[in-house]
């Protein structure tokens, strides 16, 4: 630095120099009300924390901002001075107050969920009657798919919240279990399977052609790694209605969520067959974007789930 040459001091921001909304308010009151006490009963504080607010800001701004007497206080010429700035600092804080309820408004107006398909037809319908009691003016669309298609829609940011069954879930999402399942096998009362006496073995249902879910659900994912692979589909269908449907027909045996054969099971349309040296049983998720974790109507869907 050469000689004569000044260091310039550092500048505090705005945030130092200027009082909060909250000091102005009260500034406002006082000058509408005339008096320090009745402004801090409408602004909800006590007086003497009105009245050190108040000599915090004098100290703040350098200035006496109110005169104290037994008939009540007045502003100073200054304070009249600042007043008249204060309120325009307090309208545009009321302006963009507004704009930012229109924005969480038009937030909170919609609600985009993507879900596999077992959770999509058995569960989410019961969740979603449930949030319309709550918020009733939020549109809901719903995404069915399976569990990989999920993903891919959260990661796209073409859904707010989703629900999967898979084992895992990809990189750039977070979770959350919200309920468990476990997987059977059933067969048409016809089907071999359905006289047997002693149950299967893990060995032979891998090996046996069975009807499945296409590649990517998460009910195929389940059953591969709980079995170590899977022989090659006998048929492969994509939805659990149309597995449903096939195994009550007689095409073959499948493995269903225990949710969706409920009905079927009760109606003998299907039979359930043990399977031993194997468990499938899966947790069920909602998953959400890495750091947007879901606020409004799809936070409040998140707390149904768990009910």
């Amino acid at each position: 630095m050469s000689k004569g040459e000044e260091t310039a001091a550092p500048v505090a921001g705005l945030a130092h120099r200027v009082p909060d909304l909250g000091a102005l308010e009260l500034l406002l009151a006082v000058a509408r009300l005339g008096s320090l006490g009745r402004a801090a009963r409408e602004l909800g504080i006590t007086q003497p924390a009105a009245s050190s607010r108040i000599r915090s800001m004098e100290r703040q701004l350098g200035v006496a901002l109110v005169d104290r007497s037994p008939r009540g206080s007045r502003l100073t010429d200054a304070g009249a001075l600042v007043t008249d700035w204060a309120r325009r600092i307090v309208e545009a804080a009321e302006a963009f107050d507004a704009g930012a309820q229109a924005l969480r408004g038009r937030r909170d107006s919609r609600l985009r969920v993507a879900a596999s398909m077992t959770i999509a037809e058995y569960l989410l319908p019961g969740w979603l009657i449930a949030l319309r009691a709550q918020r009733p003016d939020t549109a809901v669309s719903l995404l069915a798919g399976n569990s990989a298609a999920v993903a891919g829609r959260l990661l796209a940011d073409e859904a707010d919240l989703g629900f999967v069954e898979g084992l895992a879930v990809p990189a750039g999402l977070d979770e959350a279990v919200v309920a468990h399942d476990r997987l059977i096998v059933v067969t048409a009362p016809g089907h071999p399977w359905a006289r047997r006496r002693a149950p299967l073995s893990a060995g032979e249902l891998a090996s046996t052609p069975l009807i499945l879910r296409e590649e990517g659900s998460g009910t195929r994912q389940v059953l591969q790694a709980a079995l170590g692979g899977l022989a090659r589909p006998l048929l492969e269908l994509s939805s659990t209605t149309a597995v449903k449907a096939s195994a009550v027909s007689g095409a073959g045996p499948a493995v269903l969520s225990e949710l969706a054969v409920g009905e079927e099971l009760s109606a003998r349309r299907l039979v359930s067959v043990p399977v031993e040296g194997v468990r499938l049983d899966r947790a069920l998720r909602a998953v959400w974007r890495t750091g947007h974790r879901p606020t409004g109507p799809g936070r409040d869907l998140l707390g149904l789930t768990r009910g």
